[in-house]
């Protein structure tokens, strides 16, 4: 077999994986939620008018503070609604999934034996001058 149709078998797997599943059907709960989905795009256009206002010369502050208590506000709502917690939760099993195999094939790349890279104890802090597995 080679790489490319191992590749895609690893995409079918992946596919086939608990975390995937739960995260893409908390993904299509949040996108069939009404309520949900005007609320974020409430949040993302209140957004966009803040960074418009704050990039105009003359800028209103108290416009600009009203507009951030509205998107916190917007923000806090859609973090509580619990089909939002379940997709979070979900997106971060899946995430980790993700950098774990990830892990795995730029450690690979990199030399080391796949069979000894522990996916369990790395995690990614942004810093990489404590990493030798991404260079």
């Amino acid at each position: 077999m080679d790489i490319i149709t191992m590749a895609r078998e690893l995409g079918k797997a992946i596919q086939a994986d608990d975390r995937y599943i739960a995260h893409m059907l908390a993904r299509q709960a949040n996108d069939e939620d009404e309520k949900l989905q005007n609320l974020i795009h409430a949040f993302n256009l209140r957004r966009m008018e803040l960074q418009m206002e704050i990039g105009k010369p003359d800028k209103d502050n108290d416009k600009v503070q009203q507009l951030n208590e509205v998107i916190k506000s917007t923000y806090q709502t859609i973090m509580e609604n619990p089909k939002m917690a379940v997709y979070n939760a979900t997106k971060q099993g899946f995430d980790e999934l993700m950098s774990q195999i990830n892990l795995i094939i730029s450690m690979s790349a990199n030399g080391m034996d796949p069979d000894e890279i522990d996916v369990t104890t790395a995690s990614c802090g942004g810093d990489c001058s404590s990493c030798g597995g991404c260079g």
